[in-house]
């Protein structure tokens, strides 16, 4: 493992290799979760050694600069750092400023996650499983009063996602002053490699110094470069407080973005359409893939056109306050071209590192040409004062918990001479789709071309939910779990894969066991909770290759 190239203090530590082979190597793909895995099962923290140490006092330059620490960016990963680094004895400062989206969605303090992601994902989620808990519950003996049909009102919805947000927004501001650290609502651009300047909503312009610099400015969804895409179309920074019903759907791109707002979108009740160029979910694991896409299609209404990509949106009518307007899509189709007409065009085909704008090359820091993305070693970048986190690094998840744990052990490395680094290996996810899908670990095809064929059993089955809808026969036909074990290595599981209600909750739960380096016969010696949809995994007998087929586990044995 090669030496940090920040100053730690004199006392050692045995480097620990976590994450690679048997060897200590990290090598794989490490482009999402999902694909990337650790295959040791030593520690769960990862320490560095330092080359030749170097004594440092946690806040340095404290006369010099304006600030020990400045955090460019107020998302979760930049909040974290900010927070724990001014608890450590830092003087810092936090800048954030959100710009606006073609059609003027602008948000507060929290970063994506909390404004335009994650959180109002999940309550539009939990919405649209509200709506099939009502059908459910007349299996159950509940009926509506007055017999009427369930209607769903986007208006409340949103209303009360916003309220909810701005709680969140003000929470992070209290906190940033409890815990002393100046939060200021500009936008920030390097001018060296110490200096800002930021200019606010006003045109109000300041420059500060900095001993330390984190960038933490995450992404923004990308358009497509064709006719009427940003005057037309919207993307998820726009969905979540969107003031009007959206109408007849179409979601351009297959990534978990585009599905889990198509899933959402259908469940309450909208005349949802996924357009895909290529493959569902690309890094992800391509059998779960498209069993998702089955289940969405066959079960929850969500239409799929393969195969294709606009050309262009052209406006019929306009959007106005409480209504959504008439969009007519043209699109090329394996060589030809379909017309459609659609009230909402919502893009999620990847997203754009926030780097261009803010003034990294005067500051000498160094970007991968192609994605835009910061190439960093233990967060640092090639100017040793300036440090990244989030979405802007270069191979990196992009998930908020990662961003969080890789900012908080950031700053204490930095301000409180720890030696312990972010582990990016193994890192759990949940795509929130109608049926979940919760992974952590090797993809299969990964695990396959890592291993190869013969050194990999796949364990697997189809499982009935019980923990919801039991009655009325949900998921029957599509929840499904799967462990990938590599067989050189006693069986330890290098994949966990799970298609099914609350799959994120499983995925969370299994782990732990997962980064400590679970062995097959560990899942089979654990006793499972009954009932429940986790203890399936405790009773996978069923392999891959013995082509036995995956009917339906009976009840309580």
């Amino acid at each position: 493992m090669p030496p940090p190239i920040f100053p730690i203090p004199d006392e050692r530590a045995n480097t620990v290799a976590v994450g690679g082979d048997k060897n200590g190597s990290h090598e794989g793909e490490k482009t999402s979760p999902q694909t990337t895995s650790s295959d040791a099962s030593a520690s769960v923290h990862h320490q560095i050694s330092p080359q030749s140490p170097a004594k440092t006092s946690p806040v340095v330059d404290g006369d010099k600069f304006d600030y020990d620490f400045v955090v460019i960016g107020g998302g979760s990963g930049g909040l974290a750092a900010s927070k724990e680094a001014s608890r450590l004895g830092a003087k810092v400062a936090v800048f954030d400023y959100v710009q606006p989206t073609p059609i003027g969605t602008k948000w507060g303090l929290g970063g994506t996650c909390v404004n335009v992601g994650c959180i109002p994902k999940k309550m539009m989620h939990q919405a649209s499983l509200l709506g099939e808990a009502i059908e459910d519950a007349k299996s159950y003996g509940w009926e509506l009063a007055g017999g009427g049909d369930k209607k769903h009102n986007w208006g409340a919805m949103v209303q009360s996602i916003q309220d909810f947000i701005h709680s969140l927004n003000w929470k992070y501001k209290v906190a940033l002053r409890d815990v002393n650290v100046s939060y200021i609502n500009s936008y920030a651009k390097l001018i060296d490699k110490n200096h800002i300047h930021a200019v606010n909503a006003k045109g109000k312009e300041v420059t500060v110094s900095a001993a330390k610099i984190l960038i933490a400015t995450g992404g923004r969804p990308k358009y497509p470069e064709i006719p009427g895409a940003k005057e037309y179309g919207i993307t998820s920074d726009d969905i979540f407080s969107l003031q009007y019903p959206p109408g007849k759907t179409l979601c351009v791109g297959a990534s978990y973005v585009s599905l889990e707002c198509a899933g959402f979108l259908a469940g309450l009740g909208f005349d949802t359409t996924v357009m895909v160029r290529s493959i569902l979910l690309r890094g992800f694991d391509q059998d779960m893939a498209e069993r998702i896409g089955r289940a969405m299609e066959e079960s929850h209404h969500v239409k799929f056109i393969r195969g294709a990509v606009p050309s262009k949106i052209e406006e019929i009518e306009p959007r106005q306050d409480g209504k959504a307007g008439r969009l007519r899509v043209t699109s090329t189709q394996n060589g030809k071209e379909i017309v459609e007409e659609y009230n909402t065009v919502l893009f999620a085909v990847g997203r754009d590192a926030c780097t261009s704008t803010i003034g990294l090359e005067k500051a000498g820091v160094k970007v991968n040409p192609d994605s835009g993305k910061i190439n960093a070693e233990y967060e640092q970048t090639n100017v040793p004062n300036i440090y990244a986190i989030g979405d802007v690094l270069d191979g990196r998840p992009e998930l908020t918990p990662v961003a969080i744990q890789a900012g908080n052990k950031l700053a204490r490395r930095l301000f409180a001479g720890s030696k312990v680094v972010y582990d990016y290996e193994m890192v759990p996810t949940t795509v929130f789709t109608p049926v979940e899908y919760g992974c952590i670990g090797l993809a299969e095809e990964v695990a396959l071309k890592k291993y190869g064929k013969d050194n990999i059993e796949v364990y697997h089955g189809r499982y009935r939910p019980v923990t919801t809808r039991p009655i009325a026969g949900y998921g029957e036909e599509h929840c499904y779990a799967k462990l990938i074990c590599n067989k050189l290595d006693d069986e330890r599981v290098v994949g966990l894969h799970v298609l099914g209600p609350n799959a994120g909750e499983i995925t969370q739960g299994f782990a732990l066991g997962m980064r400590l380096g679970a062995k097959k016969r560990d899942f089979d010696d654990l006793t499972g909770i009954h009932p429940t949809d986790a203890e399936n995994f405790v009773s996978l007998l069923i392999t891959r290759s013995s082509g036995v087929d995956l009917s339906l586990p009976q009840c309580c044995g």
